[in-house]
């Protein structure tokens, strides 16, 4: 983007726009304010979003919201064990026009510009399937015949932990398509207050539109123009090549406690993420914050820790620390 002042100025514009719908979103949907930021990024990302946490928490109409402050059509599909996939994608009907009879293909609520996939992990992994083409593609094929999604398309998903009953963990080829995974926490005392206030008073609230599609996808070019040096490219790939086991450099903990490491989509997710960032703080280049601030976000999903990581309570977030040291050290 450097060198270029109008491209810069209409950045500026953009941004400046994309922040006032934060902020709004922000007064709406209180104590998620981190959250609201890296779904945001997520989507400016270009990428899908994952949202993780347990119900009541405010995911829907989080979701709904910026669907309108961005412009986007908003759908949403609630996922359940008897859904399947043609629910999601779409069928063909028989139209009786003028005496003659035809195959017209109905379109499924996949088609739209934000599609809330709700409790996605309590549809069967046949259904679960049919979000992989249009999540990868931006396209469905139904009767040997593919149909374009619309242009901007983001899949939001929420997911209840696995512990609870009724679940149907996502495969490793789906979670892979989402850019991000967002753990929805529970709200501070002071913000759930605030929450109890203004929601048990009778008023209502919506979100103004603060951007139109086309706009957004002139955001989503932008931030593929942002600098990124390549040192950090260096960095980001020998952390996700830390994340192997199998990799000679591997430490004791990773070849313990990890099955597999993290995907090369990993790496784009976390460049991708650390771009937004720098684009949404007005740096015209990617810094070594912009990228760390994604690298849980985009790992936590990816990584597959094995049985014992679950006996002895290890997460990604516990290996993470050793995988960025050992990765400064190797990209320096």
């Amino acid at each position: 983007m450097t060198g270029n002042t109008g491209i810069e100025k209409r950045a500026q514009e953009l941004v400046a726009k994309v922040d006032s719908l934060r902020g709004q979103v922000c007064s709406q949907i209180l104590g998620q304010d981190e959250l609201i930021a890296d779904l945001l990024v997520g989507i400016l990302a270009g990428g899908h979003v994952l949202l993780q946490g347990l119900p009541g928490l405010g995911k829907t109409m989080l979701v709904r919201s910026l669907s309108r402050g961005l412009g986007l059509e908003f759908r949403r599909i609630q996922f359940t064990p008897d859904l399947m996939p043609s629910d999601v994608t779409g069928t063909q009907v028989i139209d009786d026009e003028n005496g003659r009879r035809a195959f017209r293909f109905q379109q499924g609520p996949l088609f739209g510009g934000l599609v809330l996939a709700d409790e996605i992990n309590r549809a069967t992994p046949k259904t679960q399937s049919a979000l992989l083409e249009a999540m990868q593609e931006h396209a469905v094929t139904v009767a040997g015949t593919t149909h374009r999604l619309p242009d901007p398309f983001h899949v939001v998903a929420t997911q209840n932990p696995i512990e609870l009953e009724g679940t149907f963990p996502l495969p490793e080829a789906q979670l892979d398509r989402f850019l991000f995974r967002l753990d929805v926490t529970m709200p501070s005392v002071e913000a759930m207050t605030q929450i109890l206030a203004s929601t048990t008073t009778g008023g209502e609230s919506n979100v103004s539109i603060h951007l139109r599609g086309d706009e957004l996808r002139e955001l989503q070019g932008l931030v593929r123009r942002v600098l990124c040096g390549n040192h950090l490219l260096r960095f980001v790939a020998e952390l996700v090549l830390a994340s192997h086991p199998s990799n000679p450099g591997s430490d004791e903990r990773t070849r313990r406690f990890v099955r597999y490491g993290a995907s090369a989509r990993a790496g784009q997710a976390i460049v991708l993420g650390a771009k937004a960032r720098a684009l949404l703080a007005g740096r015209p280049a990617v810094v070594m914050d912009d990228i760390e601030t994604n690298l849980l976000p985009a790992l936590r999903h990816r990584v597959l820790l094995g049985f014992e990581a679950d006996a002895e309570a290890v997460g990604v977030a516990d290996l993470l620390p050793t995988w960025r040291a050992n990765a400064k050290q190797r990209a320096s």
